[in-house]
């Protein structure tokens, strides 16, 4: 049987850096591959070369042994390749058809006749089980629904090869179960699925066939029915992993307290906070789960003074706030893991060095009290750092910006610790990382957490807020739910709180 997509040998180099190299496969006809690897693995590049938007140096991709031609998307879609990003590209101001039918016609053309336009979306909605309402405006749409129009669009030109990029990225666990449904659909319908994500767990449960790229190299291919996690997650890291398992903990002493905490702005995009209440003891990790945009931003910023509750106290070591300013709490022993590691963690364009000790303005070890920095300390401080922490780099003097964002997570993280903080505040700590660098960020939290810290982690990925956390709230709207202790719940639970249900 000829493959549906039949990739060769594509290459591709931004200067010096191979982006891709040498990779061949093949997609068949109703089959889900699994395309997996870390940050800078070549995943990205290798899509945009599939759909049109890069032209690789050499090699060559069929399809229904059609050539492709390089750079020109519009001939990959006439083709039948349809790719759903993880950032969705709607009109908000549109309702679901005008979506659908956007840009199938120049402006000038009489000849789309919506009524056929509704018909066919109809028939699809039907045919691969996809409920939306064709008058419904995108603004008034759910993530999972805003997403199903997505697949819709593409399903629309007659897509019989679509590409996924990270589909589960803001969804809740009953989402994430409803769109798996939607893909074995597909797939039975002789619909053919490349899916690109992080969520090993996911992976292993919907695809059929698993590619694994490293250093924009293909490194290896397993049926999914022959892999389990740890060998998919060596392959893509080059080396067996050790995860670390969380030990029973006795939290002690109460560090943080929230009664009452309300925060509204005269903005109408944030995100109102009403009413939290939370305790945090020392020895503890709370886990903070929702979908993106139910206030979890607004709630990191209040619990590290980059934003004032309007209403309502917050209480550190059993003493009320006054100042929320981001030093005061610094100076209180809060440290703070933000969710743009790269935009709020650091600035890339400085040296290592130099982002290590920006945080140190009160030592004197690092300032004198003219304001001179001591470089000969600074320099010794973030190199110990970066050694107790296994941070990668070439030289302490290079920029920032040119580690990767497992290294820039661990030298955040373990600089943070160098302070020894009573109280961590840790958002979406491993978004982004390949396995290696998560089971390391992982094994920093559970030390500081054994070390007698207060962690609260701020994340969307419920197996790892589930394995890490003793206890896990819900933020939905504002709102925060009662703590749920781990041990006694489960994803099904979770998501329910995560939609809305039940509180």
């Amino acid at each position: 049987m000829n493959p549906l997509l039949k990739v060769q040998s594509i290459s591709k180099s931004f200067g010096d850096l191979a982006a891709n190299s040498e990779i061949s496969f093949e997609v068949n006809k109703g089959e889900v591959l699994a395309i997996l690897g870390e940050n800078g693995a070549g995943k990205t590049t290798l899509m945009n070369i599939l759909f049109g938007h890069y032209m690789p140096d050499n090699g060559q991709i069929y399809f229904k042994n059609n050539p492709i031609k390089f750079g020109n998307t519009r001939h990959t879609i006439s083709l039948g390749v349809g790719m759903v990003h993880q950032h969705f590209t709607l009109a908000d101001n549109l309702s679901v058809l005008e979506n659908i039918i956007i840009g199938q016609k120049s402006l000038f053309s009489f000849s789309l006749s919506k009524k056929t336009a509704l018909d066919k979306l109809n028939s699809l909605i039907e045919k691969f089980s996809l409920p939306i309402d064709p008058d419904a405006m995108v603004s008034d749409l759910s993530v999972s629904q805003k997403q199903r129009l997505e697949i819709l669009k593409t399903l629309y030109k007659d897509c019989e090869l679509l590409i996924l990029d990270e589909p589960t990225a803001a969804l809740t666990p009953q989402e994430t179960e409803g769109l798996f449904k939607t893909i074995k659909n597909m797939v039975n319908q002789g619909l053919s699925v490349i899916l690109i994500s992080h969520k090993l767990n996911e992976v292993l449960s919907v695809s059929d066939r698993i590619i694994v790229l490293r250093n924009g190299k293909k490194v290896g291919e397993k049926k999914t029915a022959n892999a389990d996690y740890k060998s998919i997650a060596s392959m893509i890291v080059g080396k067996e992993i050790s995860y670390p398992k969380k030990i029973k903990s006795k939290p002690n002493r109460e560090v943080l307290r929230l009664e009452m905490v309300s925060y509204k702005s005269d903005h109408d995009l944030d995100v109102k906070i009403n009413n939290l209440n939370l305790k945090l003891y020392g020895g503890e990790i709370i886990g903070i789960a929702g979908v993106a945009g139910n206030g979890q931003q607004s709630l990191a910023k209040l619990l590290t003074g980059h934003l004032k509750p309007t209403e309502g106290k917050i209480f550190i070591n059993q003493n009320e706030v006054i100042d929320s300013s981001p030093k005061n709490f610094m100076n209180q022993k809060v440290a703070y893991i933000p969710e743009d590691r790269n935009k709020d963690g650091l600035v890339g364009d400085m040296s290592i060095w130099e982002n290590i000790i920006m945080t140190e303005t009160d030592s004197i070890k690092i300032f004198n009290q003219l304001g001179f920095i001591n470089s000969k300390n600074s320099h010794d401080q973030a190199l110990s750092i970066c050694k107790t922490n296994d941070v990668r780099l070439q030289k302490i003097d290079q920029p920032a910006r040119l580690l990767s964002g497992g290294n820039v997570q661990k030298l955040l993280i373990g600089k943070w610790l160098y302070r020894k903080p009573q109280i961590i505040i840790a958002c979406q700590p491993t978004r982004g990382l390949d396995e290696g660098a998560i089971a390391a960020v992982h094994r920093m939290i559970l030390d500081a957490r054994k070390d007698g810290n207060g962690v609260i982690i701020i994340g969307e990925d419920l197996d790892e807020l589930l394995s890490l956390s003793d206890k896990i709230c819900v933020m939905y709207n504002g709102h925060l739910s009662k703590p749920l202790d781990t041990l006694k719940t489960d994803k099904l639970t979770i998501g329910m709180l995560m939609s809305g249900k039940g509180f």
